[in-house]
């Protein structure tokens, strides 16, 4: 794999562990906590499937990871986006997390469509 791909990796952890720190903070309403636990398992399971697809050993088995990482990054948005709507996030924090996502989907959906 390229260095690229391991550059990849690196933000999707990074955006990941930026998800667990600002939700360690995060009120205890049932509807913040439930957001919650869920964008975390959903924006780790992005950079644990894109490691996958980096060792996965066929070109559909790599494409299969990566679309599942991009699944992860659309459901991750769509959290965001509810808990913006729902304000249980500081505007300016939401939209740091919603513009690194976006990116990230950007970048996933571009590498699936070289790879296909």
């Amino acid at each position: 794999m390229a260095k690229n791909d391991y550059d990849l990796a690196d933000r999707l952890e990074n955006f990941a562990a930026s998800i667990i720190l600002q939700y360690s903070k995060m009120p205890t309403s049932y509807a913040a906590q439930y957001l919650a636990q869920q964008l975390i398992r959903s924006s780790c399971s992005t950079a644990l499937n894109y490691g996958e697809a980096l060792g996965a050993g066929t070109l559909k088995d790599q494409l299969n990871k990566l679309r599942i990482t991009l699944k992860e990054l659309r459901e991750c948005l769509r959290n965001l986006n509810i808990q913006s709507k729902a304000k249980l996030l500081d505007d300016e924090v939401v939209n740091k997390l919603r513009n690194e996502n976006d990116q990230l989907i950007r970048i996933v959906v571009t590498i699936i469509k070289n790879k296909s």
